[in-house]
């Protein structure tokens, strides 16, 4: 056997599993986001319409061309969801399983309190829950790793940020103290 042929397998105990059950198909999903993105460009296009989707004397009006994509955003939405709905007949696939969405779960919900938390705590101290979180918990990395970690990478953005482009980021009560 050749050095080429030589395949390496390796196996994520991580991995979800194979026959965990579906949550939703693909169907599904494309029909809703369908409707959604239906929804949206009758929206848009009733707004842009209001404000004005004509020529006058000087030219377009402000909504002339939002409404024309608004009509183009419709019409790729029905083409979409009228294919979907042909096509959800005859073939039938998971979109995502019950163990797959465990594992989406785990980094939208702390993503998700990390901009909650940001309102009221500041970007870095609420950067620095969330890497320090993502590392301990999700990584599993020991903890004193992911404090070091999360301390780091909060001080390069800080530094970053604040100190040499003086970016304005949003402070919470412990920059407040620190006269940041």
């Amino acid at each position: 056997m050749s050095q080429s042929d030589i395949e390496i397998i390796v196996e994520d105990p991580t991995a979800p599993e194979e026959d965990s059950p579906s949550v939703v198909s693909s169907g599904t999903v494309e029909i809703a986001v369908c409707l959604l993105l239906l929804a949206l460009a009758v929206t848009l296009g009733y707004d842009n319409w209001r404000t004005g989707a004509s020529w006058d004397s000087t030219g377009p009006e402000p909504g002339y061309f939002p409404f024309y994509l608004s009509i183009i955003l419709g019409g790729g939405s029905l083409y979409g969801l009228i294919a979907t709905l042909v096509s959800h007949r005859t073939a039938r696939q998971n979109f995502v399983t019950r163990a797959q969405g465990r594992r989406v779960l785990a980094v939208f919900v702390p993503t998700l309190l990390f901009c909650l938390a940001t309102q009221f705590l500041g970007l870095y101290v609420a950067s620095f829950l969330l890497i320090s979180g993502f590392v301990r918990l999700v990584g599993k990395i020991a903890l004193w790793k992911s404090l070091l970690t999360a301390v780091v990478f909060t001080a390069v953005m800080f530094v970053t940020f604040d100190v040499a482009f003086d970016v304005i980021m949003p402070k919470g009560p412990l920059e407040a103290a620190l006269g940041r």
